[in-house]
């Protein structure tokens, strides 16, 4: 089985996106905030947090599933998100295995980078069937 969930699109990565996150997870890391920080730190730019970027997926499953329904979720970080970047987030039914469902996900920009992969796991009385909208939506 290999279907997949409609994609979960986020608005553009900004400043005030990064500050607003540092400050709610207290990740005060300043290669995240502070633009000389992370030129002097050998970048052009801050970037996101690795765990906003698990947010957003966990935020996606959520809207796919209802939060109820996540029993596992697991991430890899593979490439920075910069600020101006417009995430998108993705999943893959990979595999259903009686009352759960496997998800391949990913995150990916509008240039087609992807900047993290994962997987999840699912109730699958929860997924949502392409003959009816998301009721979690």
């Amino acid at each position: 089985m290999s279907d997949a969930l409609p994609p979960f699109a986020l608005p553009a990565v900004t400043r005030t996106t990064l500050a607003l996150f540092a400050g709610a997870s207290g990740d005060h890391n300043p290669i995240h905030i502070d633009l000389d920080h992370a030129r002097a730190a050998g970048y052009d730019d801050v970037f996101a947090h690795g765990m906003l970027s698990m947010a957003w997926l966990g935020r996606a499953l959520e809207s796919w599933v209802g939060p109820t329904h996540v029993r596992d979720l697991g991430v890899r970080f593979v490439h920075l998100t910069h600020v101006g970047d417009v995430p998108t987030c993705h999943a893959v039914v990979r595999e259903v295995d009686g009352d759960v469902a496997h998800l391949d996900l990913e995150i990916r920009l509008a240039d087609g980078t992807v900047t993290v992969t994962g997987r999840a796991v699912v109730d699958t009385d929860a997924l949502p069937h392409p003959s009816k909208e998301n009721p979690h939506e």
